[in-house]
């Protein structure tokens, strides 16, 4: 694989980290800022939010630029937005801080995701999109772990200084490794990335996305309460459990793009259906200590196996000039997913039947998001009868 491609990993492993480590920190900042858990929690729903809207309108207004231009210039904002995290006196500035800082995740990853399959033969493009997205299972197995055990000992603003300087660190290696990226003909016009959206299977690959990966984070960002309040581990134990986290990330991740390679609609269906089936285990799982380690690797094998396969599933429904606004549309669209899953376990803690019951909930969202794609399997399928009759 091109070395380019492991410049934007760096900046995947800075985004990624920013955006999971507040998993590992909800009891931090819940008591420092004097907020409930669930407020803290819905820190993580405000940058998916931010995500989702800085994605389109981000690609849409750089859409003229160099790829490489626009990456550098999502990483200074990423970087200053982390900043601003770090010296919030309030949770409606961290809150601020946290959306402007995700305005720069959903593009990041979209064009990082084109750049990437561009560098590669064609038949390695989702292992490319899959080693870009290799950032985010180092975070998940380094940063977030690493950010969890910072916030426990110095407080949860020197993870946030630390994450400034990643982000310092990712610019400089993609100023250096990532060389112009050629187009192959003029700027794609506004109304040619637009019309990416009237195609039937990006709306279904996005739709799948959203529901698909809503499960994920019913349950992952209440995953501290979840290990310290239901199995009865230390608030030192999170940090190493968050590394067997990362790892089944690192595993589900590689496993994802191999099946993608093959074909990417049914790697999206048997990766939903693994997750779904892991999701609906955590009920038993989650009882004792060693029980919620081994759920909790197998929830980072399941969760990120999906990710390449429905990547890949949208970028291909999207041959052609709306590429990079598609791909930065599902980038939108996981952490949409991300911002229902916070949602959803924060009233199933609060109002409903509480934090064991969430693995339940989080299975019938990701099941709705399985059933998505069974349904673009069959238009599929009834898509070359339909050239035929014609």
């Amino acid at each position: 694989m091109p070395i380019a491609l492991f410049a934007l990993t760096a900046g995947a492993f800075g985004i990624g980290t920013t955006e999971f480590v507040i998993m590992g920190l909800l009891l931090q900042v819940s008591a420092d800022l004097h907020v409930s858990i669930t407020a803290a929690g819905l820190l993580i729903s405000g940058y998916a939010l931010g995500v989702a809207v800085g994605a389109p309108l981000l690609t849409l207004a750089t859409c003229s630029l160099p790829r490489k231009t626009v990456l550098l210039a999502l990483m200074v904002i990423f970087t200053l937005g982390n900043l601003a995290c770090a010296v919030a006196p309030s949770y409606a500035w961290l809150m601020a801080a946290r959306v402007v800082t995700a305005l720069a995740h959903g593009t990041f990853f979209g064009i990082g995701s084109v750049v990437a399959t561009g560098l590669v033969p064609a038949h390695r493009r989702a292992s490319a999109i899959a080693i870009m997205f290799t950032g985010l299972t180092a975070a998940t197995l380094l940063g977030v772990p690493t950010g969890a055990w910072l916030g426990l000992h110095f407080g949860w603003r020197a993870t946030f200084w630390a994450v400034a300087l990643i982000g310092a660190f990712a610019f400089a290696a993609i100023a250096l490794l990532v060389p112009p990226v050629r187009s192959d003909g003029p700027a794609p016009a506004l109304r040619d990335e637009l019309a990416v959206l009237a195609r039937p299977g990006v709306l279904r690959g996005l739709a799948m996305t959203v529901l698909g990966y809503a499960g994920v984070f019913t349950v992952v960002t209440y995953i501290q309460p979840l290990l310290t309040r239901v199995a009865g581990m230390s608030e030192a134990s999170v940090s190493p459990t968050l590394l067997v986290f990362g790892g089944g990330f690192a595993i589900g991740n590689l496993l994802g793009g191999r099946l993608a390679d093959r074909a990417a609609l049914p790697a999206v269906l048997g990766t939903l259906a693994a997750l779904a089936a892991v999701l609906c285990a955590m009920h038993w799982a989650i009882d004792t200590p060693w029980s919620a380690v081994l759920f909790v690797g197998l929830l980072g094998v399941a969760a990120f196996a999906t990710v390449a396969p429905m990547q890949l599933r949208v970028l291909e429904q999207a041959a052609g000039a709306g590429q990079n606004l598609a791909s930065s549309l599902n980038i939108a669209a996981f952490n949409l997913g991300n911002a229902l899953g916070a949602w959803v376990g924060g009233v199933t803690v609060d109002h409903g039947p509480g934090l064991p019951a969430l693995g339940w909930v989080a299975a019938l969202i990701t099941l709705a998001g399985l059933a998505i794609a069974l349904w673009s399997r069959g238009a599929d399928r009834r898509a070359p009868l339909a050239q035929f009759q014609a």
